[in-house]
């Protein structure tokens, strides 16, 4: 099987980046005397991936909005285009009632606001019928064959037989329902039921139920019962019911009974499809959408999106520390069905053991089960806090731009001090003594799980989630300074990929959802999430040199990145240049593989923005920006120019002991720019220029 990674494409498009078109003039430059080959090509690697980096699913928004954001490519209105395209897929990132954020990502038979995988028929304990496959995703991603109405029973309703839209019925009298045939369905594995309806005539006041008997009980009865919205017009609705929620949603369930709840008749319903579904929501969405709605802002400046979405993102915030547990833990703590941190497959003498309902994804690495005491969910929890904190600062000490606050506002000094509890915590209970790094998690049985994930140490120095003691440790570690005893990856061949290190250190045939059930059959490195690598990760691998080792270390890694990426422009790109005659399998464009350039790893723009964000320093913040230059030894001077800040278009230019800020454009109110520990306030309707002297 391919991973939902490997089939982005169905929704999210495909990235051309077999060859380099022509970078337009007015393109961000890299300027350093005596490096202008090495910088040009980072530039074209920029270049390469930047049209492709707009809006995605909820899950890229920590990572996308900034590189996407800050280039001032007024040709073609790019810059602009890119400005509304964040505004609208941000502010309509959909949010349930109680908070939760949509994964936004291609649909399927799965949660509609979870990740597409795994759905009902991938295992075994759950049950579907599937009346019409229109509008339904194609083949691999629902059954192979329509379901029929043999064995359904109706009371006060009459079957008009199935038409392309799916089961036509119509209501005689008020109650009408249709029961299911004899069914066994394992409810662990089921926590949620989906039905996609619609209706029309049917009672404004009607209130629909599902019913459900079971084994131990094989009556319908009132006490097993819940209650879900009815259609709203003739357009096909999803009603999900979160069944887990109910404490009589337990064993083997032996029949189903749909009650439409109304009131009157006649009136008609079209039942286009029914099913359980395993959650496949994901717990860091919620921290992505804040830290993208953040970083939108920071640099446009959007005062409308503030006031548009400033709730939202409290909401977010607050539904991570309800539902998460997170503000009385100080920790994500993820309690749903499936996400407990166990694994999907167990090894004993006997042979494998498949676990049906258990290792589902949380996050990005959609194979590998996080979850329970969620440590990537953690960091990324972190970091919106801090995130949230500026803002809710900013606001108050700005009472002209009209922002709300009201019963969802935060206390900005409150937030930090909690983030502080979240860090002390984290780098203690997350921390793994033995490897000196953090694991992904701790599951529900108490147990950690280490496989060396490089990605979620990186992130844990860039967020500043990392003591600086455990930051020191893991950059030993990933540099080969130290071993780590029982890893099949050590020393130089954690880079053996030369564009970034290998995703994990440690060989995983056993700890994955259980749809991924045999492992061991690709090798070590054939597959993303086992010993492959993401071109992306390197970014933050490169900030975290640079905050721990200084910025002669990652320029040194920067340029053999360069130098290999050099290598696959001559062979004429990526696919050319792992085309087989050498190491390596892509991943993408609905294949499997090692190794994530292309298609659908959007993220692979980041790598070249290390020069604004690590060697510049260049931070924008909700009322100015921040420089804070680290230049390698052999660096004279560093110059990034056609910086999109706000409505200004800026051009800096750091040595060892000044910075000069020269920009262009029309600024209608001073911000604040701090540059060697000075602050000032400036008015850019006044000035052009402004210089810091260290």
């Amino acid at each position: 099987m391919t991973t939902a990674i490997g089939m982005l494409v169905i929704i999210l498009g495909i990235q051309s980046t077999e060859t380099t078109a022509q970078t337009p003039d007015d393109f961000p430059r890299f300027i350093v005397p005596g490096y202008e080959r090495e910088l040009n090509s980072l530039r074209a690697l920029y270049w390469l991936h930047y049209p492709g980096a707009g809006p995605k699913a909820t899950l890229w928004d920590s990572w996308l909005p900034g590189p996407s954001l800050w280039p001032a490519v007024d040709s073609g209105g790019m810059a602009q285009t890119m400005r509304n395209q964040w505004r609208q897929a941000l502010s309509n990132r959909f949010i349930d009632a109680e908070g939760y954020v949509s994964v936004h990502q291609h649909p399927s038979i799965a949660h509609p606001h979870g990740w597409p995988f795994p759905f009902w028929n991938q295992g075994k304990g759950g049950m579907g019928w599937h009346f019409s496959f229109k509008d339904t995703v194609g083949a691999g991603w629902r059954p192979s064959e329509l379901s029929t109405t043999d064995g359904w029973i109706l009371h006060s309703a009459q079957s008009d037989g199935i038409g392309e839209d799916g089961w036509h019925i119509t209501i005689m009298a008020a109650n009408a329902s249709v029961e299911s045939p004899v069914v066994a369905i394992d409810t662990f594995q089921s926590p949620f039921f989906q039905i996609r309806w619609k209706a029309r005539d049917l009672d404004g006041s009607a209130q629909p139920y599902l019913e459900w008997t079971t084994q131990d009980s094989p009556e319908f009865t009132p006490e097993k019962r819940m209650y879900f919205d009815p259609p709203d017009g003739d357009q096909l609705y999803y009603s999900v019911i979160p069944l887990y929620r109910h404490p009589e949603w337990k064993g083997t369930v032996t029949k189903l009974r749909i009650n439409f709840g109304n009131r009157r008749s006649p009136g008609s319903v079209v039942i286009h499809s029914a099913f359980t579904q395993y959650d496949t929501r994901h717990d860091i969405t919620g921290q992505s959408f804040i830290h993208g709605c953040a970083t939108y802002f920071n640099w446009t400046g959007d005062l409308a999106f503030l006031r548009r979405n400033i709730n939202r993102m409290r909401l977010a915030l607050r539904y991570i520390m309800a539902e998460h547990k997170a503000l009385e833990r100080k920790y994500v703590y993820n309690t749903w069905w499936g996400h407990d941190g166990r694994s999907g497959l167990k090894l004993t003498k006997e042979g494998k053991q498949v676990l049906y309902g258990h290792g589902i994804g949380d996050n990005y690495w959609d194979l590998i089960p996080f979850g329970n005491k969620d440590c990537y969910a953690t960091i990324l929890y972190y970091d919106a806090l801090l995130a949230m904190a500026a803002i809710e600062q900013a606001i108050i000490q700005h009472p002209a731009w009209n922002i709300p606050r009201g019963v969802l506002a935060f206390d900005p000094e409150e937030l930090t001090r909690h983030a502080q509890e979240v860090k002390a915590l984290g780098n203690e209970i997350f921390w793994n003594d033995k490897t000196g790094r953090f694991v992904n998690c701790i599951d529900a049985d108490g147990e950690t799980h280490d496989y060396g994930y490089t990605f979620l140490n990186f992130e844990a120095i860039y967020y500043d989630f990392a003591t600086l003691e455990h930051a020191q440790s893991i950059m030993e570690w990933l540099t080969g300074k130290r071993n780590v005893e029982g890893d099949t990856s050590q020393g130089k061949d954690i880079y053996y990929w030369r564009f970034a290190p290998r995703a994990t250190t440690k060989r995983n045939i056993e700890y994955y959802f259980w749809g991924w059930s045999a492992p061991e059959a690709i090798p070590f490195g054939g597959q993303v999430q086992d010993g492959g690598a993401v071109l992306g990760f390197s970014y933050h691998d490169l900030m975290a040199r640079i905050k721990i080792l200084g910025p002669d270390d990652a320029w040194k890694r920067l340029r053999q990145i360069v130098e290999w990426f050099d290598e696959v422009q001559r062979a004429g790109g990526y696919r050319k240049y792992y085309d087989g005659t050498r190491d390596g399998t892509l991943q993408g464009c609905g294949k499997p593989g090692g190794l994530g350039l292309d298609c659908e790893f959007f993220e692979s723009v980041l790598v070249p923005t290390v020069i604004l964000d690590g060697f510049l320093g260049f931070r924008p913040t909700p009322d100015g920006f921040i420089i804070d230059p680290h230049l390698p030894a052999d660096w004279p001077e560093l110059t990034v120019d056609r910086i999109r800040w706000r409505d200004l278009t800026l051009r800096v230019t750091a040595t060892r002991n000044s910075v000069v800020v020269s920009a262009e454009g029309v600024s209608d109110s001073p911000c604040v720019v701090k540059c060697f520990g000075q602050s000032r306030n400036v008015d850019w309707s006044e000035k052009k220029q402004v210089t810091f002297i260290k």
